[in-house]
């Protein structure tokens, strides 16, 4: 099997998983279900200007707002391990020698799986736990609010593996007083804790698919862990946020998800950059006898 462009698939990532080819992804991020036990769906809405709208706009403009059809999955598994193990595992077929697994989850599953994760790559092939904080979303007042992701990262081979130090983009010291002027205006790399926002209601990188990430949290990855050329794998990938960081940066991609509601936002968005989508998928490959990645 030989891909040519960058690639969406549409339907169960298990089905396409074994006839990708060993070896041929430096970087794979998955963003799976949470196991949360209930339907993930944004409502979105329109607003249309009515003299009898609800909503007050600038200038004291009424709007009248309309829900309209808003993409959703199901998140509930009796089993999420025995689901999971699986792509795990081609996951870390698919990946270079010195390629790297990002699995973002949040407290729910993260801990049973990491266990899973030593397991299928061993405990000297973890690297980190990266935690992404955000502070958005309502305030419990029974616990503390629960305002981050955790992100596992594992290393194919510990002793070499893919870290573009010097393109970690930086960030502000939080007392640039202490630190001086010059260390200030160059500002700091980051540390396993990532304070990124969510992806902004009524901003131009939102697609309306729920649980959809921040391009800048997919763009910090691929630029730290791959190389320009290089294919990235995502096999749950929602909104395509993965495919349109990939392709900023100069890598390729390949995307897999099994709801055709996905398969129609990733093609919006993903539109110009030379994406064969599931029922072109006799162009993008092509049968040759043997697997490779060209």
């Amino acid at each position: 099997m030989q891909l040519r462009s960058n690639l969406i698939l549409c339907g169960d990532n298990m089905q396409y998983l074994p006839e990708l080819p060993s070896g041929a992804f430096r970087l794979i991020y998955i963003d799976p279900p949470f196991n949360t036990g209930k339907a993930q769906q944004r409502t979105r809405i329109r607003a249309i200007s009515s003299e009898n709208g609800t909503r007050i706009g600038f200038g004291n403009r009424r709007y009248a707002v309309q829900p309209y059809e808003s993409p959703a999955y199901g998140d509930d598994f009796d089993d999420y391990l025995a689901f999971l193990r699986p792509r795990l595992i081609e996951a870390h077929r698919l990946l270079t020698p010195d390629g790297s697994l990002f699995v973002h989850l949040d407290y729910r599953e993260v801990h049973y799986v990491k266990v899973m994760l030593d397991e299928i790559f061993g405990r000297e092939c973890f690297m980190n736990e990266i935690i992404w904080a955000y502070d958005y979303g309502g305030r419990s007042k029974r616990r503390w609010p629960t305002k981050h992701d955790n992100i596992l990262w594992y290393a194919k081979d510990p002793e070499n593996y893919v870290f573009n130090y010097e393109a970690i983009d930086r960030i502000p010291y939080m007392a640039p007083a202490l630190v001086g002027a010059e260390k200030a205006r160059r500002g700091k790399t980051p540390t396993d804790v990532w304070w990124l926002t969510i992806v902004p209601t009524s901003g131009k990188e939102k697609t309306g698919y729920p649980t959809q990430k921040p391009l800048k949290l997919l763009e910090r990855l691929i630029r730290v862990h791959s190389a320009l050329g290089d294919w990235v794998l995502d096999f749950f990938a929602g909104s395509g946020t993965t495919g349109e960081a990939a392709a900023r940066l100069g890598r390729r991609f390949v995307l897999i998800d099994n709801n055709p509601e996905a398969i129609g936002v990733m093609a919006r968005r993903l539109e110009g950059m030379g994406v064969a989508i599931d029922g072109e998928i006799e162009s993008a490959f092509s049968f040759s006898g043997h697997t490779e990645l060209i």
